[in-house]
């Protein structure tokens, strides 16, 4: 790649915003809009509001930022009345148009992936903020946990929707659904749920086709989500826990015809010889079953597995399934770690395809580590279900072009990363440089703003607290 390439690259985001600027509505919000994905896309350590509208916004007669500039970036974060959804179809529209392609004989096609991803954060106000299972750090933390359907595709990786997920607790507490504005007709729905509703918006705006839809054992152990996939004819490979049972045999063989009731004595009961644990039927099959497959090629070599396929029967709703394929893959090492998988492929199925799409799943954990290093996803102070969504699609959309950049900056250098274009881009955007005159006004409009808010703060409590204030003279 040259200079000019990289420079073209940059510049081209003025031009590509274009398409998507229409959307946000009046001239203000998409200068705003604009702003936004230049600091998401900047080197700036910190990629919340405030810092982004300071270094990046300009007044009405051009000069620096000043706390009106901060007010109105907070406003098109928080209040303004685009929408989410509308910026998400033509990221969706996008991906089908530049990345998404027919697949090969050699590629898997379009894969949609389901994950969530939780985000820490302090206080109890925050729209959905509460004490959860947060996947980044494995243990139970005060977070916010977000829903994500990421787009695969052999050019690229795009965020296609995404929800808030919201606890019992958040969606019965009127007052705080109120404060952060949770839409009034929203409901309590798990993550399986969230995910259906994701799904279902994608394939209904018509945009996007999906080859298969994989996801974690969270997502695979839901019957009403397997459901939906079958009704929908969509193909997937999802994955589930050790103990999900199935059927080694037709139950109709055995009971007659599936699927049955849920009676005592029936295929529901999970207690025939031919019911087992996925796990009893991985640890069942002989040496030959296991076939080696190389996933891909990584930083560290090559990533092989081995892989045994089992046509079985699933058991669903306590009662007897349709037959469906078992995917098994451990790994090389002397004790090796399982991973089991369930599909409505066709019969006719090759193994290796289904190997190779549960090697997808990956790209969304990368998703997640660009977006929360590279381009401020976990950096927002935001408040509202509003905000949420509004920075999580920007975050997509910044995402969606250094994808396009780097897609186009590979054909000369295919081993580029994402991390990579995103250096390449913000070495060509010409970000202001933090000279004596500037740090100098950043640090004024911060003390003047520290100032206003301990008088503030000092003001309600002294209000609370009158006596005390008499008794020491405050």
């Amino acid at each position: 790649m040259t200079r000019d390439e990289v420079r073209a690259a940059a510049e081209r985001l003025v031009q590509w915003h274009q398409r998507f600027a229409g959307l946000f509505g009046r001239k203000e919000a998409r200068t705003h809009s604009l702003t936004y994905l230049y600091g998401l896309l900047s080197d700036q350590t910190r990629k919340s509001v405030e810092p982004i509208a300071l270094r990046f916004a300009r007044s009405r007669s051009g000069g620096p930022a000043t706390q009106n500039e901060v007010v109105a970036m907070q406003e098109f974060v928080t209040a303004s009345p685009w929408e989410a959804g509308d910026v998400f179809r033509e990221i969706q529209t996008v991906f089908t148009e530049e990345l998404a392609a027919p697949p090969t004989a050699d590629e898997v096609g379009t894969v949609g992936v389901i994950d969530e991803s939780g985000f820490v954060k302090a206080g109890s106000e925050s729209v959905g903020v509460a004490p959860q299972y947060c996947g980044r750090w494995g243990q139970t933390m005060n977070c916010q946990v977000g829903v994500f359907l990421v787009g695969v595709a052999p050019r690229g990786v795009a965020l296609l929707d995404a929800q808030l997920y919201l606890l019992q607790e958040w969606v019965d507490d009127r007052r705080r659904r109120e404060k952060t504005h949770v839409p009034s007709n929203l409901c309590f729905q798990t993550k399986p749920q969230i995910a259906i509703e994701l799904l279902r918006r994608t394939l209904d705006a018509g945009q996007v086709h999906f080859d298969w839809i994989t996801a974690d054992e969270v997502y695979g152990v839901s019957g009403e989500l397997l459901d939906f996939l079958e009704a929908r004819k969509q193909r997937y490979l999802l994955t589930v826990k050790k103990n999900v049972v199935v059927w080694t045999v037709n139950p109709a063989t055995i009971y007659g015809t599936w699927p049955g009731p849920k009676q005592r004595g029936r295929p529901g009961s999970a207690q025939h010889a031919a019911a087992r644990s996925v796990e009893e039927v991985a640890a069942s099959l002989p040496a030959e079953t296991w076939r080696p497959l190389k996933l891909r090629e990584g930083s560290k070599g090559p990533l092989v597995c081995e892989f045994a396929v089992e046509r079985v029967w699933a058991m669903r709703h306590g009662h007897s399934g349709p037959p469906i394929w078992l995917l098994i893959r451990r790994s090389l090492e002397k004790k090796p770690e399982y991973w089991y998988y369930v599909s409505n492929a066709s019969e006719e199925t090759p193994w290796e395809t289904l190997a190779m799409v549960s090697g997808s799943r990956f790209r969304i954990e990368e998703f997640f580590e660009d977006g929360k290093m590279h381009l401020g996803m976990a950096d927002y102070e935001v408040r509202s279900w509003t905000s949420w969504h509004h920075h999580m699609c920007l975050v997509a959309l910044a995402h969606l072009y250094v994808t396009l950049t780097k897609r186009d900056l590979k054909r000369g250098e295919a081993e580029l990363t994402i991390d990579m274009a995103i250096r390449l881009l913000r070495s060509a955007f010409g970000q202001p440089r933090l000279d004596p005159e500037e740090a100098i006004r950043l640090v004024e409009y911060h003390l003047s703003r520290n100032r206003v808010a301990y008088q503030s703060h000092r003001k309600s409590w002294l209000s609370k607290h009158k006596k005390l204030e008499k008794k020491l003279l405050l």
